[in-house]
Formats: structure tokens, sequence, C-alpha cells
């Protein structure tokens, strides 16, 4: 070989071959680097979940999420993870969204029931992992979704839709190994409402008392709802004599003969799944002193879904909103 190539030539082809296998090392110890980090930044900690029907480990990273509480998949979408499924619990349509999270899907969800579930449809989807925070902390239902995939309930104390926004978040943010992006979430929900309140120093300890009229007649709404939440927040207080009827739920109901209880310094309204004219209409509405005084609002369309969701984007989207008309009515009142 030597005869044939040459000594010098022969010493050439060696170092050639010499920086061409560590170019090959350099790419590959660069390319093992490259992984390792995306590894590191990947990498799903097993997570235990505590919730009242006891702790749900969750020991990989869910890639099929299964959205059935109220307002559960548009708190997923929030963290950045897509459900496979989900309720639409307040008939948007589509995608199961409101407005605030148009676009917020690249593949969208089957769309599922909400008070009562096709157990087979959600099995359907093969869900590694389904989410039913914001809910009525059943225990049959949560047994039975339970046996179709590792089940994340109610927290404790969350029966009867009673779970908040925070808790819903926590929740919702562990189970994903989201933890970090839920917490900034929060913050931004709290600086949102800080600003609001800033910005209206008037609502302090002002009194409200937030109704609804639906099919089955009047009601009124109780501390720990998020629609109360979300007024006690700009500093408002709910009317003293509505608490005292609280009984465990969200809402309590107001016979006709009561409904001056609606009395407050702002009285809020929303016509459930009922025209706004059976509100207005209403001879007994129109006699309740706020309203005669023009200190009541009533809250419809996709202000009345924002502010009964109560999920980070739905909130932040109302905030910009809400507290305008609230300011006017009282305003009104003056």
């Amino acid at each position: 070989m030597f005869k044939k190539v040459g000594l010098s030539k022969f010493f050439a082809m060696i170092m050639v071959l010499i920086v061409a296998i560590g170019l090959v090392g350099c790419s590959s110890d660069s390319n093992d680097k490259k992984t390792d980090t995306e590894k590191k930044t990947s990498k799903f900690t097993s997570v235990t979940v505590d919730t009242k029907f006891g702790k749900v480990e969750i020991k990989e990273e869910p890639k099929r999420v299964v959205a059935l509480g109220w307002g559960d998949a548009e708190t997923a979408l929030a963290l950045g993870v897509e459900p496979v499924g989900a309720s639409d619990w307040l008939a948007f349509g589509d995608e199961g969204v409101g407005p605030w999270l148009k676009g917020a899907y690249k593949n969208a969800p089957e769309i599922l029931g909400t008070m009562e579930l096709d157990y087979e449809k959600i099995a359907a989807l093969e869900p590694d992992l389904i989410l039913d925070v914001r809910s009525s902390g059943d225990q049959e239902r949560y047994d039975r979704l339970s046996e179709i995939a590792p089940t994340i309930g109610v927290p404790k104390g969350g029966d009867n839709w009673l779970t908040n926004t925070e808790q819903q978040v926590q929740l919702i943010s562990k189970a994903l190994g989201k933890e970090a992006v839920g917490e900034k979430l929060l913050k931004d929900v709290d600086t949102a409402f800080e600003k609001a309140k800033k910005e209206y120093p008037q609502f302090a300890g002002k009194t409200v008392a937030v109704g609804a009229l639906s099919s089955e007649g009047w009601g009124a709404y109780v501390k720990g709802d998020g629609r109360v939440d979300f007024l006690t927040k700009l500093g408002f207080k709910n009317k003293d004599e509505i608490e005292k009827q609280a009984s465990g739920s969200f809402y309590v109901k107001v016979s006709d003969e009561k409904l001056e209880i609606l009395d407050a310094d702002l009285t809020v309204i929303l016509p459930i799944w009922v025209d706004t004219k059976e509100v207005t209409n209403s001879a007994l509405y129109q006699k309740i002193p706020s309203v005669v005084d023009g200190r009541s609002v009533i809250i419809e369309g996709d202000y009345s879904n924002a502010f009964s969701l109560s999920t980070v984007p739905a909130l932040l989207w109302a905030i910009e909103e809400l507290p305008v008309m609230f300011n006017k009515a009282l305003e009104s009142g003056e």
C-alpha cells in the first residue's frame, strides 16, 4: 500500500479520516446533549392529586385528555393542553368554548354530554386522563369514569358545583404537569381584578344581589359561586339576607313573594335559558327598589356566559367590560 499511495499521501489520508471521525463524534455529542436537554424540558414527573375521592396518581404525561367538568376544557386549553373530548355546558357549539378562546384548538374535540354522560362514547376516545373537577361530586359518576381512565374529580368540599377558579386551575395544572403555568394564570387574574378594584374604589362595601330567572323561577347566587366571587373581588359585599339562606349549594331559590330580597346597592340579573323580556316585563321585578332607581344590570349573551363560566380566559375577557356596566348602574341611582 505504501508503494502505491506513498507514505506522505497515506498519512494525509489517515489525518482526513481522524478529522472526519472527530466531526462525527462532535455531532453525536451535540445531538446527545440536545436530546438530553429536550428530555429534561419535556420530562413529566409522576404526580399525585388529592381530591374528594382520594389520591389519584398520574405516572405519565397525559396525551389524551377528556374534560367534562364545568369549564374544565377551557382550563386545560389555557394551560396549553387540547382535550380530545369535552362537554359544552353553555351550548357554545362548534368546539364548545367561548369567543375568548376562539381558534385555541388545532384539532376540534369530540363534544360530549354534560349531566347525562355516554360512558361508551367517552371510553371510545381512549383517554389517559379524565377531568371532572367542577362537577356535582357524585360518587357513582366518578366511579364509572374512573373505570375508563384516571379521573380528577372535585376537590374536598367542592360538591354541588362549588369548585372555585383557583381550585380548578390548581388541580388541573398539577394533573397535567403544568403547575408553573397555572400559577401564572391565577396571578394574571389577581392582577386584572386588583387593577379594576383600584379603578373603581366606589365599589368597596357596596351590597350586591346576583339573581337569575330561569324556567324554574327566580333564584340568587351565594358565596362560593363564581358570579358572586367576581363581584366580591371588585369590592362588593353579597347581601347578608341572601347568604343566610345558603344551604351548601351555590344557588338559593327565591319565591315571587320574596323577590325584594334582590334589592341591594347593585342588583345583577341573569336570564337563564329564558328571553330577557321575561325579566324586564315582570311586574314583580319592576317593583324592586334598586330596579326602580336604575341600580340594576341585566347580563346576557357572551357576557353572561363569561360571568357564569369563571374560567381564567373568560374572567380576563369579562373584566374588561362588566365593571363599566356595574359603575354605570350605580351612577344612575345617584
